[in-house]
């Protein structure tokens, strides 16, 4: 495993409970107080309630590059939620997004498939961004 800076353990979770969530919907994602809470919790549940929105952006802006339907899941979570981050925390810059989730992304995959997020993610947020301002 690679090392882990604090600043990306709350994007860990984020994957985690998003995984947990899909894996059991009818469960109640439980938020224990910490530092990132309010991070943590508008992150998963902002990634959930915009689900076709984040899917939809991927697929219009990059459609010849994913199949999401063949993605593995762990991966699309974790595209997900760095979209998620890219179209709606504009106070994080699309660089801090794209590393911590790639360093998010070597907790939970192989480091082939961190490539291409990292590819993907590079070719997405420069549309995103350049979409919503």
């Amino acid at each position: 495993m690679s090392q882990l800076n604090k600043k990306s353990t709350p994007r860990i979770k984020v994957v985690q409970k998003i995984y947990g969530s899909l894996m059991n919907p009818d469960e109640v994602i439980i938020f224990p107080k910490g530092q990132y809470k309010k991070f943590i919790k508008d992150a998963v549940l902002g990634t959930i309630e915009r689900k076709e929105l984040i899917e939809e952006t991927i697929i219009k802006n990059i459609p010849k590059d994913i199949d999401l339907k063949k993605t593995d899941k762990l991966l699309k979570i974790i595209l997900f939620a760095a979209v998620f981050e890219l179209m709606f925390k504009h106070s994080s810059p699309i660089k801090v997004v794209i590393s911590e989730y790639i360093k998010t992304s070597e907790f939970f995959i192989e480091k082939i498939q961190t490539r291409y997020l990292n590819a993907i993610l590079d070719k997405l947020s420069k549309k995103i961004r350049n979409e919503n301002h």
